[in-house]
């Protein structure tokens, strides 16, 4: 027998009470071809259209965010009014790089005090005093998640390292530009998520788990940094005695033409420091412009020293005495 078809209205992911007023019946609700996540949510695998992002090339951790996305439309369609998604899950949502392995299929959801912890499969509920959270509908995902400095003050709680902390709120502050000024990005958002007032004041809401960290991280966060790695090297150079780097810096030649836009740089003295992912290797193009690049920065008097990823998590020392003696010969 051939199943009816759903309205198309319903789109990929929706409640039962959704399909009831929409005319579907309890047994078309039923069917096998349809899924069912969570209590009362259906997903219709025939009209699930893959990630914008999909491709072969997206890393675990990435493929981990995408489908934790997946899970929290669906848990959406049946969360209450007053529950919002909390701790990694709110991270994720506003894009918070973090380290391998923190994401999971676990969805964290909240309840402003004196309301319950939600409970449910797959979710890891969380009770929060009033005081110390708070809770917006996201404006690109529009479900209704910790505002950006209740989630960096959570995050106090789950990051293990005082680096990605700083690097969750380096992120959260930073004003999007494109190098060599600050339009952005044709369809990009203009604004940070947050500011470092904001962050100070979640700090302050009061005492909470990880409030020693949170103390330690804020200080440190600037709004420069354009990934979690740069954060990382900043402050392996600082914490080596090194001088504090400026962040995103445009250099221009003599006649103000723009060449680049260095991750971190001492500009005084001509010396720049670049993180190098794994696409600048595997990406023909990319290596081209690269090579380009340096070439320039090399004719209008720059040192550039590179780092990788190994560099950053494994040879942290390699990096701060090329710096160092850098900045020696030219000092």
């Amino acid at each position: 027998m051939q199943r009816a078809d759903l309205p198309a209205s319903l789109g990929e992911i929706f409640n039962v009470q959704q399909a009831r007023e929409a005319g579907v019946s309890a047994s078309r609700l039923r069917a096998r071809d349809l899924t069912k996540p969570y209590r009362g949510v259906r997903t219709d695998p025939a009209r699930t259209d893959p990630p914008a992002e999909e491709d072969d090339r997206l890393s675990a951790g990435r493929r981990a965010e995408l489908d934790l996305m997946r899970r929290a439309r669906q848990y959406g369609m049946r969360m209450s009014d007053e529950a919002f998604f909390t701790h990694i899950t709110a991270a994720v949502m506003w894009g918070v790089p973090l380290p391998t392995g923190t994401v999971t299929e676990i969805l964290d959801v909240g309840m402003l005090a004196p309301g319950r912890a939600p409970r449910g499969a797959g979710i890891r509920g969380h009770q929060i005093a009033a005081h110390l959270g708070s809770a917006w509908v996201h404006p690109l995902h529009t479900l209704r998640v910790a505002s950006p400095a209740t989630t960096w003050a959570m995050l106090g709680a789950v990051l293990q390292h005082p680096y990605d902390l700083v690097a969750a709120a380096d992120h959260l502050v930073r004003i999007p530009r494109m190098p060599g000024g600050f339009e952005p990005a044709p369809g990009a958002r203009t604004e940070a998520c947050a500011t470092v007032t904001q962050l100070a004041a979640a700090v302050t809401s009061g005492r909470r788990v990880g409030i020693g960290a949170l103390r330690e991280a804020l200080p440190r966060v600037r709004t420069g940094a354009s990934s979690r790695r740069e954060t990382w090297l900043r402050l392996i150079l600082i914490d080596a005695g090194l001088p504090e780097p400026m962040l995103d810096h445009d250099v221009r030649d003599a006649d103000g033409r723009f060449i680049a836009c260095l991750d971190l740089a001492y500009p005084d003295l001509r010396i720049g420091v670049e993180y190098d992912g794994d696409h600048h290797r595997t990406d023909a193009g990319q290596w081209a412009h690269d090579v380009d690049r340096l070439d320039r920065l090399a004719e209008e008097g720059w040192r550039i020293i590179r780092a990788t990823r190994t560099h950053i998590f494994s040879m942290q020392g390699v990096v701060t005495q090329r710096v160092r003696a850098a900045i020696d010969s030219r000092t």
